[in-house]
């Protein structure tokens, strides 16, 4: 079984779509291994997002990630980073299918809702930030 991390973002917590987005996720067989609640920081932001400092984005969305309460979570099942970035679409919804979490709940393309592990790799260490030392 492979694990992955998802985060429903705030734009998501705000819209009270948590319910909605959690019984999404077990209708697609994902097991929740791990879930928490948390308001990361403009440093745990800046942390988590490193990847992107440089890019025109990175301040908005250290900005929009840190304005509300996140919920990360670890998923698991066969194939957990490739089936869960399928259920969550594009990061831009307009290009995202019509039963996708981001066709569905997303605002815009960064007000998008959820957030996924983009490979293996990447997932071990997202958990690691949020469920481990990092957050």
């Amino acid at each position: 079984m492979e694990q992955t991390l998802a985060i429903i973002k705030p734009d998501a917590v705000e819209r009270q779509l948590v319910g909605v987005i959690l019984s999404e996720i077990e209708m697609n067989r994902f097991a929740i291994r791990a879930i928490r609640t948390l308001r990361l920081s403009a440093e745990q932001a800046a942390r988590f997002y490193r990847e992107h400092l440089g890019k025109p984005f990175y301040e908005s969305l250290l900005a929009y990630i840190s304005s509300g309460p996140v919920f990360p979570m670890v998923l698991e099942r066969e194939g957990a980073v490739e089936e869960w970035r399928r259920l969550m679409g594009p990061t831009d919804p307009a290009k995202a299918g019509p039963l996708t979490l981001r066709h569905r709940f997303a605002i815009d393309i960064q007000r998008n809702s959820v957030h996924g592990a983009d490979s293996p790799a990447t997932a071990v260490r997202e958990i690691d930030f949020f469920f481990g030392e990092g957050a």
